[in-house]
């Protein structure tokens, strides 16, 4: 029966440590990088939307919209409506973080008219992980406090097994994005040689929050599964 005393529940959170010190940094990582690049502008002239508009027409994706939303670092890319959106900060700014963003978001279209594979999987898992990130743990310390309901515990960690793979499938899908972002900037003069590693920094900080993001994950599935093993 778990009582609150119980050592294990409240040293396992121990393991939490790691995942909260990556999460913290990345968030830090990626809004002052962003800041640096926002002021810094490309030679290019493009701005994020004229920038996706190009990539997209030039990869025959002329039926992909683009729209501009509010908030600060809100851009994605809607696979169910084929919509490209990016934050005004975003679309309307010839920034180097702007078009960083801007490419990595087509890219995301790009994988997704090229049917690639990690991204069929993450939109496959996306029902699963939505229920599981929410429901798996309240699930899991219900059948935790009420000894009746033990089996609790097992169906609570087996929801959040399809959190913690959407947050593992998410790493590949996000850096073949950056990738593609990085070489389309490039191949089209978007970027000059000296500006890509801008556009780089803000990507690559941006990929920490994923990273982050899956550290995370794993190490509260590890802690759910000691916690049952100790009850």
């Amino acid at each position: 029966m778990f009582y609150w005393g119980n050592p294990i529940f409240f040293t396992s959170m121990l393991l939490l440590i790691p995942g909260i010190i990556l999460s913290l940094y990345a968030q830090f990582k990626v809004k002052s990088t962003y800041r640096q690049y926002s002021q810094k502008q490309a030679a290019s002239g493009f701005t994020g939307a004229q920038a996706s508009r190009r990539l997209l027409d030039q990869a025959g994706l002329t039926d992909i919209a683009i729209e501009e939303i509010p908030g600060e670092i809100t851009d994605h890319y809607d696979p169910r409506d084929r919509v490209l959106r990016l934050s005004q900060g975003v679309a309307r700014s010839n920034s180097l973080a702007a078009l960083g963003i801007a490419a990595h978001e087509t890219g995301h279209a790009i994988q997704d008219s090229k049917g690639y594979v990690p991204m069929k999987i993450r939109s496959a898992v996306v029902p699963a992980a939505s229920f599981g990130s929410s429901l798996g743990p309240m699930i899991f310390f219900a059948g935790l406090i009420f000894s009746t309901f033990r089996p609790l515990m097992t169906i609570g960690i087996v929801l959040f097994t399809a959190a913690v793979a959407f947050q593992i499938v998410t790493l590949p899908v996000e850096f073949d994005a950056s990738s593609r972002a990085m070489a389309l900037l490039q191949s089209n003069g978007l970027v000059v040689q000296g500006e890509a590693k801008g556009a780089r920094k803000v990507l690559t900080a941006a990929a920490l929050t994923y990273v982050a993001a899956a550290l995370m994950a794993i190490l509260s599935l590890v802690r759910m599964i000691i916690i049952s093993r100790s009850n």
